[in-house]
């Protein structure tokens, strides 16, 4: 069976607070664990009105402490802004907490904007190459440390959390098969090179002592419901969310429109159609044809879900929906 996991931006309703956001996926991911899924991601998101995320490691110890088996971890973490000893030693602290439950996801980009990445990290003089690097100094502060170690993550040190390198392009992919860790694709926001990326994963790995043979992972959008016209519905929020994004707007989530031709303009449209091409919206039977095809066509080991729904209640209901789907592919 293809495992199944959630990725959860902690989604900031138009009218709510982040507050409330963080309650909403912390009761998401306790219902998530007694569906069968397998993981909880969250991802790290800065400068963003509709993201309660940014400050990772502290969301994914708020869920972990409120749940009791399901795996929770990063998707992901944006490694450039920060020190890989620093990020070792909160993701050590985590699996202290929370033993054989926390992943480590990895990704290069910054997750903001120019402006709001030079604010985290003051200094934008990096190139493509200090990524590897940063990744081999960041899985060598969580491996055994040598006797002469001079600089130890403590916690972190021998915990081996597991990595997983997460990416929209190629580069992410060869990395992972060279250093042989899973592979996450972001095909739910860009599809464009998914095929491609996970043909050179899985044609270049290389086993490690975390990994022997590939593993991936692909990230598809959601929005199931009784109806196909509910799910259409009900998905029209991230589609405004997209658009608001696109024209340099980004808020919170609206609420859903029963019209989005009076939102969008026909390039928008187009484009935010591209952007969602592995959205499965509507009812269980149109969602589960979409999620066969999407799984027969990759042969992925893991689906990760997502989806922008605003009402809280009807979010649960499209997850658990997926859930059972899943369970039956």
């Amino acid at each position: 069976m293809t495992a199944y996991s959630i990725l959860d931006l902690a989604p900031i309703l138009r009218g709510g607070d982040a507050g409330q956001a963080l309650r909403n996926s912390l009761d998401l991911a306790r219902h998530a664990e007694q569906w069968g899924y397998t993981r909880y991601w969250v991802a790290e998101h800065h400068n963003m009105p509709g993201v309660a995320s940014a400050a990772t490691s502290v969301v994914i110890g708020h869920i972990a402490a409120g749940t009791q088996r399901i795996r929770v971890g990063s998707g992901g973490v944006m490694l450039p802004n920060h020190a890989p000893l620093v990020i070792a030693e909160q993701f050590g602290t985590l699996a202290a907490l929370f033993p054989d439950r926390i992943d480590l996801g990895l990704g290069r980009a910054p997750g903001t904007d120019m402006e709001t990445a030079r604010a985290l990290r003051r200094d934008l003089n990096s190139n493509a190459m200090e990524f590897p690097r940063d990744v081999a100094e960041l899985q060598g502060y969580l491996d055994d440390p040598s006797p002469d170690q001079r600089v130890r993550a403590v916690p972190g040190a021998g915990s081996k959390v597991p990595l997983w390198l997460l990416g929209s392009s190629l580069f992410s992919a060869r990395l992972a098969a060279r250093m042989g860790l899973p592979f996450a694709f972001a095909s739910h926001f860009a599809p464009e090179s998914l095929e491609e990326a996970l043909h050179v994963y899985r044609t270049h790995f290389q086993p490690s002592e975390q990994l022997d043979k590939p593993y991936a992972a692909a990230g598809v959008s959601v929005f199931a419901a009784d109806t196909d016209e509910e799910g259409a519905f009900l998905a029209t929020s991230m589609q405004q969310q997209f658009v608001n994004l696109r024209r340099g707007r980004p808020g919170p989530l609206p609420p859903p429109v029963e019209n989005m031709d009076e939102v969008w303009s026909p390039m928008e449209a187009h484009g935010v159609r591209q952007a969602m091409k592995y959205a499965m919206i509507g009812s269980p039977d149109t969602v589960m044809a979409g999620l066969r095809e999407f799984r027969d066509r990759t042969n992925v080991d893991e689906l990760i879900i997502t989806g922008g729904i605003f009402d809280h209640d009807k979010r649960l209901r499209s997850f658990d929906i997926a859930a059972r789907l899943c369970r039956d592919l």
